[in-house]
């Protein structure tokens, strides 16, 4: 089970930072990932975090300003998002890779390479 949380109502340039809690497997073992949607568009991929943790990408409109870690001691995940802008405003979910096959670096923000997901968080960016 994945259970975000943290989501809110920040002003333009503010801070939020998202929780991921796991329960009922391991998340250090695998691959995971955050992404956003707006009502009407496609979901997007925001970050996609290594069993490493230190194995990190992020999607172009993000970069810089998002950062993906995990603790395995707690099973979270984490987003910090600095800089928030209006256009951040949309849920936010968190989702985990447990298919074995090797996963592309190309297609680590791709939403469908994923198997389990939260049920999101509204972040909401306004002055």
């Amino acid at each position: 089970q994945l259970v975000e949380s943290g989501g809110g109502l920040v002003r333009p340039g503010g801070s939020l930072r998202l929780s991921c809690a796991v329960s009922g497997f391991t998340s250090a073992r695998y691959i995971m990932g955050w992404f956003r949607q707006v009502p009407g568009k496609e979901r997007e991929g925001l970050a996609c975090i290594g069993t490493s943790g230190d194995d990190t990408n992020y999607a172009d409109p993000v970069k810089g300003r998002f950062t993906a870690s995990r603790d395995s001691a707690k099973n979270t995940l984490y987003l910090q998002m600095n800089s928030l802008k209006p256009e951040d405003t949309a849920v936010y979910f968190c989702a985990v890779r447990v298919r074995p096959n090797l996963l592309l670096f190309s297609q680590r923000l791709n939403v469908d390479e994923y198997d389990y997901w939260g049920q999101g968080t509204q972040v909401a960016v306004s002055s």
